[in-house]
């Protein structure tokens, strides 16, 4: 969503490399529509380098693959994966359905096996809907933070049926849900640890 700072510690040696690309060239060199999309990209300022400038991006990065066994920092589940940082929002987590789609489309056309999506709002969009039905990808996403039944108050893109989405909700260090995650028999699938994660932050900290 906000992007991943990509020279973390202990995310960049994690970090997808584009390894089609020649960097700094200003060709396309792997014909993607992209020019010089070495790491990623970043849809809201529509260039090549998908910085984090909020934090959210970075911590769930690393969450989902800090380095394990290098002496520093966090581990993430996976100790050993490929991050591709794709940047959607401003620094205030704000932006668009359509550039939340375009990164989708980005990720599906460069391999990714797994989308993660820790952002959400309770508008429908056939887009993104559709870019989430072209993947076949699994679909990670956050079921939400506002306490919410999403079966009755959909939040989207964890309330979309399509069958590549698992939405999670947040449980708390007695594995019961947190006070503030949305939930829903139906639109929610699985919890996670979502409460005083301690995980990577921008410039090298955490």
């Amino acid at each position: 969503d906000t992007g991943v700072d990509y020279t973390h510690p202990d995310l960049s040696a994690n970090i997808w490399t584009n390894d089609d690309e020649i960097a700094g060239n200003g060709i396309d060199d792997d014909g993607n529509g992209f020019i010089d999309d070495i790491r990623g990209w970043d849809f809201y300022n529509n260039d090549n380098n998908p910085m984090d400038d909020n934090n959210h991006g970075t911590h769930c990065a690393g969450t989902i693959g800090g380095a394990g066994n290098n002496g520093q920092g966090i581990a993430g589940v996976m100790w050993q994966t490929k991050i591709m940082p794709l940047k959607f929002t401003n620094s205030k987590g704000s932006g668009y359905t359509s550039d939340a789609a375009a990164a989708i489309l980005y990720a599906n056309m460069m391999g990714a096996d797994v989308i993660s999506n820790s952002w959400g709002g309770s508008s429908y969009s056939t887009t993104l809907k559709n870019a989430i039905d072209s993947s076949s990808a699994l679909v990670v996403c956050a079921a939400g933070n506002s306490a919410k039944n999403i079966d009755s108050s959909p939040f989207y893109p964890a309330s979309y049926t399509s069958p590549q989405v698992l939405a999670v909700a947040a449980s708390a260090s007695t594995d019961t849900l947190t006070s503030f995650s949305n939930y829903g028999s139906t639109s929610v699938d699985v919890a996670a640890p979502g409460e005083y994660i301690y995980s990577t932050l921008r410039s090298g900290s955490y």
